[in-house]
C-alpha cells in the first residue's frame, strides 16, 4: 500500500458511499467534536476493515497509519528508513542476521507492554496464516526473540531491502501478542501509534488522543475521517470550514487553487503508478500481439491529461523518473494503423469486446477508461467500461472475474515493491495471471543482489520484458496533492501517501 503501501503496495480504495459534503461547521480554530481540538479529515471511502496484515484497502491505512507502529518507518523527506519501535539494528558480516534493539517505554492502546514477543507474533502471523503481505518474509528463516528488547531475524539469503519490506507500510503493523485471539481486528485494534481507533460507522472514522504514546501525546485530541467521496464536495467542505484537510482535490482546480487563500494546497511527486491490466485467462487477451496493439493504440499523454491534468507524467515502465531505479524504457507510440497491424499478426477479427472494469471511488479511473476507450474504437475494440463500487472490484479481480481493470499501487519504495508480487508467476498480486519464467528469475535475483548497479541493471530487463509482454500498460505516474485550512501546522506532505497526523496544530 501501503497499499498498494502497500503499501506497499498495496491498491488503494474500500466500500463505495453516497458523498457527505454537509455536516456540522467545524471551528477550526477550536476544532470540532463537541468543542474538542479534533482534526477534520475528508477522505474518498470508507476502511473496509482494520486488520493491518488482511487489508489491502488505501482507506484503511489512511487510518491505521495513526494507530500502528512498525519496527522501521520511511523518513517523510526521502523515504529512507529510519527507526521507530526498533531504536537501532546491525546486521552480520554474511548479510543473514539481522538484530534489532527495540525501544524502552512502550505501550499499547489497552496500557500493556510492547516488547519482542509482539514482534514475533506479529511477523509469525503473517507467514504462519499466509497473509497478503507473507511473500515479505520470503527469505526469512525465522524471526526469535532472545530477551524481551531485541529481536533476530534470520535469512536464508541477503535481503538488500529487508527494512522495506518490514517497515514501508502499516500492513506490517505490530500488533501484541495473541492480538488474533483477543479482539475482532475487523472492528477494533490495539496499536502502539499516536491515536487509538474509537469508532468507527458509515459516515465517519474517530481517533482518540493516545495519551501515553512512547513518542509524547499529540497536540489534538483526535482525528475525524469523513467519507466524501465526490472531490468537488470534498473541497467545498473544506472552503466551507466543515474539514480541515482532505486528499480528495479536484485535478481540474490545482492550478487555479495554487492562489485560492481559502486552502493551503501542496504537493509533490509521489512513488505510485496507474496502470491496467488485461486477463491472460481470457481470449483474445492471452495473445501477446492483441495486448501490444491496445499498447499501441493508447495514447498515454491524453489519458494522463484528462485523469490528472498536470498532475502527473506519463510513463511505459512503473518507477517515476528521478528514481535511481527508474527506466526510460518507452517503446510503445500512439499508432492505429500498427495497431491493426498487430491484431492481424494476432489471426484476430474484429470487432472486438473488452470490458473495462474501473470504481467510482477514484473518479480518474472513470476518466481514464473513457479516454482508452476512444482512442481503442478506431481498431476495431469495443470497450465496455464497467463502473463498479470498490468492494464489487475487488471481489471481481480476486475471482478472475474481468477482461481488463483499471488501477494504482501506492506508496512503493524498494523496486521490488514496483515489480515483484505484481509479475513473478503466482505472485500474490499477480491477478492477470502473468507467466515468463525469465522474468521469475530477473526478479529474484534481483531481491537478494546487493550491489546497487547490478540490481538496477536486472530489474532494468526485467521491465522491459514485463512491458513488451504487457503484463501490465503502464500509463502515468501521479502527483500526490492535498489541501487543508491555512493555519494548520505541523503535517507534511509525502511522496509515499502516509497521512500522519501525530504533530498537527489546528489554527
Amino acid at each position: 500500500m501501503r497499499i498498494s503501501r502497500s503499501l506497499a503496495v498495496v491498491v488503494a480504495g474500500a466500500l463505495a458511499l453516497t458523498a457527505c459534503s454537509g455536516g456540522d461547521k467545524v471551528d477550526t480554530g477550536g476544532g470540532g467534536g463537541g468543542g474538542k481540538n479534533v482534526l477534520v479529515a475528508a477522505v474518498s471511502a470508507q476502511p473496509d476493515k482494520f486488520d493491518p496484515h488482511t487489508t489491502s484497502a488505501y482507506p484503511s491505512f489512511q487510518v491505521l497509519e495513526n494507530v500502528y507502529d512498525t519496527l522501521v518507518v520511511p523518513n517523510a523527506e526521502d523515504l529512507t528508513m529510519e527507526p521507530s519501535l526498533a531504536t537501532e539494528w546491525t546486521t552480520s558480516e554474511d548479510n543473514l542476521t539481522w538484530t534489532f534493539t527495540l525501544r524502552d517505554g512502550v505501550k499499547f492502546h489497552d496500557g500493556s507492554d510492547f516488547d519482542s514477543a509482539d514482534v514475533v507474533y506479529s511477523y509469525n502471523r503473517i507467514i504462519d496464516e499466509k497473509l497478503s503481505n507473507s511473500y515479505r518474509f520470503a527469505n526469512v528463516k525465522s524471526v526469535e526473540a532472545p530477551d524481551a528488547k531485541t529481536v533476530v531475524i534470520t535469512l536464508t539469503k541477503p535481503t538488500p531491502n529487508l527494512l522495506a519490506l518490514i517497515g514501508a507500510f502499516k500492513g506490517m503493523a505490530i500488533l501484541p501478542e495473541n492480538a488474533a485471539k483477543d479482539l475482532d481486528l475487523n472492528t477494533e485494534a490495539n496499536g502502539t501509534g499516536p491515536f487509538k481507533l474509537e469508532s468507527s460507522d458509515a459516515s465517519r472514522t474517530e481517533l482518540t488522543a493516545f495519551d501515553d504514546y512512547w513518542g509524547g501525546k499529540p497536540k489534538i485530541d483526535g482525528v475525524e475521517f469523513r467519507y466524501i467521496t465526490e472531490p468537488a464536495a470534498a473541497l467545498t467542505a473544506l472552503k466551507a470550514g466543515e474539514v480541515n484537510w482532505t486528499d480528495n482535490v479536484p485535478p481540474q482546480d490545482i492550478e487555479s487553487l495554487a492562489d485560492d487563500k481559502e486552502v493551503d494546497l501542496q504537493s509533490t511527486a509521489s512513488v505510485d503508478y496507474w496502470y491496467m491490466s488485461m486477463n491472460f485467462a481470457r481470449k483474445p487477451f492471452d495473445n501477446v500481439k492483441v495486448r501490444q496493439a491496445i499498447a499501441t493504440a493508447v495514447d498515454r499523454q491524453a489519458v494522463t491529461e484528462a485523469a490528472k491534468f498536470g498532475a502527473a507524467r506519463p510513463n511505459e515502465t512503473a518507477i517515476p523518473e528521478g528514481s535511481f531505479f527508474y527506466s526510460d524504457y518507452a517503446p510503445y507510440e500512439p499508432d492505429v494503423d500498427k495497431a491493426k497491424a498487430l491484431l492481424k499478426e494476432a489471426g484476430v477479427s474484429t470487432p472486438i469486446t473488452m470490458g473495462l472494469m474501473v470504481t467510482d471511488e477514484f473518479p480518474e479511473s472513470v476518466t481514464a477508461a473513457q479516454v482508452i476507450a476512444s482512442e481503442l474504437e478506431p481498431i476495431g475494440i469495443k470497450v465496455e467500461v464497467e463502473t463498479l463500487d470498490f468492494a464489487t472490484w475487488l471481489d471481481r479481480e480476486d475471482k478472475g472475474e474481468f477482461d481488463a481493470f483499471m488501477l494504482s499501487w501506492l506508496g512503493n519504495i524498494d523496486p521490488a515493491d514496483f515489480y515483484q508480487q505484481q509479475h513473478m508467476t503466482g505472485g500474490s498480486s499477480n491477478y492477470q495471471g502473468y507467466s515468463n519464467p525469465k522474468v521469475d528469475q530477473l526478479l529474484t535475483e534481483a531481491s537478494t543482489e546487493v550491489d546497487q548497479d547490478k540490481r538496477k541493471d536486472l530489474y532494468d530487463q526485467a521491465a522491459k520484458m514485463i512491458v513488451d509482454d504487457v503484463s501490465y500498460l503502464y500509463l502515468y505516474n501521479p502527483d500526490v496533492v492535498q489541501a487543508w485550512t491555512p493555519g494548520l501546522k505541523g503535517y507534511q506532505i509525502r511522496a509515499d501517501r502516509a497521512i500522519n497526523f501525530e504533530d498537527v496544530e489546528l489554527p
